[in-house]
């Protein structure tokens, strides 16, 4: 069993961690504060190719493979939480559906462009009375014709405000089992009746875009719809499973700014007449702290392996999605702890790595879905 990255990878994480430690880092701090969308970062981020990583060259993309882009994810992260988001949103969320079920004209419409980078992809799923109970989606999409006719609301999605589509997820009809056939839909955000509020004043991930999507009579070609129209509900816990992949890595990213912050200040802090660092209370700290964060980043690898080899790894990214954002969180609080006084600061900048973790417990399935489909896998 080989530990160490391939040559590619490793040039990968090298770009991708100079990009975002030059270009993000002495800007997070500001983007948290103003909660403006870094629209600049993200063009550079296309020019340089990041937004492709994961997807073959003949669809705009950099032909990297699922660690590369699970490393990108961490070392953009680990600059600023908010970006890091968008960041795995654009690409898990917005572009992976059109390459894992798009024919093949909706990957030159809609993949190109966003494997590139001349847009940013959205996903809409969640709803006010559908949230971790996705399959309780209320959006419906009629055929009249030759078109979808959508109505419905969606709320707390990442990037749609940047989106020239949204991909949206609406009932449209029965199965034989009187069960609602949820599809997926590609809207273009500049469709009649379809409107974009981001007004959501959020406690993290700040330089995020969030957005309430409102569907008023939207009509779409029936071409749009995307993937099999009777297993849009499997297609989309397949486009989750590989999100929850990317939130893991990017909770990763948030606990190792904060593990790194905590290990630079406890080195620095002089008390009692030596740096904090040589005390053992503040040592077991940074030990269990470096300890989980390496665990997680482990798991982050095993997952994006299975996907990338077409093994099942639903069970696995369910457990690295739990595992790191869970560890963010934890490993944040005692970033703020070892810091004193200090962390409770903006200027010390690790209380905006907890606020940022903690919408990783939320998003993209809730610490207890995960716990729950890690109980029906292993056969509870």
């Amino acid at each position: 069993m080989n530990f160490e990255l391939t040559s590619e990878q490793q040039m990968i994480k090298d770009m991708v961690r100079d990009f975002a430690q030059n270009e993000i880092a002495p800007k997070a701090e500001a983007l948290d504060r103003t909660a403006k969308f870094p629209i600049d970062i993200f063009d550079k981020m296309g020019k340089l190719g990041i937004l492709g990583i994961p997807f073959p060259e003949k669809y705009g993309g950099s032909g990297g493979d699922t660690i590369s882009y699970a490393i990108a994810v961490e070392e953009i992260g680990r600059a600023c939480g908010g970006t890091g988001l968008s960041y795995a949103a654009t690409v898990s969320l917005g572009a992976s559906p059109f390459y894992y079920f798009g024919t093949e004209k909706q990957k030159e419409n809609y993949l190109i462009p966003l494997a590139s980078g001349k847009t940013l992809g959205a996903f809409g799923l969640t709803e006010p009375n559908a949230g971790s109970d996705a399959g309780g989606t209320e959006t419906k999409a009629v055929l009249d014709g030759d078109e979808y006719v959508i109505n419905g609301e969606k709320c707390w999605i990442t990037n749609a405000s940047y989106s020239n589509t949204v991909i949206v997820t609406a009932v449209t009809g029965k199965d034989v089992r009187g069960k609602n056939i949820i599809s997926a839909l590609i809207v273009p955000t500049n469709t009649p009746g379809f409107t974009i509020n981001s007004n959501y004043d959020k406690m993290g991930v700040r330089a995020s875009n969030t957005c309430e999507l409102v569907l008023e009579n939207v009509r779409v070609p029936k071409e749009n719809l995307l993937g099999d129209p009777h297993k849009g509900f499997k297609q989309f816990l397949y486009t989750l499973d590989g999100g929850r992949i990317s939130i893991a890595a990017l909770s990763v990213g948030i606990a190792q700014a904060a593990l790194d912050k905590a290990l630079h200040y406890a080195k620095e802090r002089k008390q009692f007449g030596q740096s904090i660092s040589k005390f053992q209370a503040i040592q077991f700290k940074l030990a269990d702290m470096a300890m989980h964060v390496e665990l997680a980043r482990n798991i982050v690898y095993k997952a994006a392996w299975l996907k990338e080899q077409k093994r099942p790894f639903s069970k696995e990214a369910s457990m690295a999605k739990l595992f790191a954002s869970e560890t963010a969180t934890n490993v944040s609080n005692q970033a703020i702890q070892i810091h004193g006084g200090y962390g409770y600061m903006r200027e010390y900048a690790v209380e905006r790595h907890l606020r940022d973790a903690k919408l990783m417990e939320i998003g993209e399935g809730t610490s207890e879905i995960q716990r729950l489909v890690i109980a029906r896998q292993l056969g509870c």
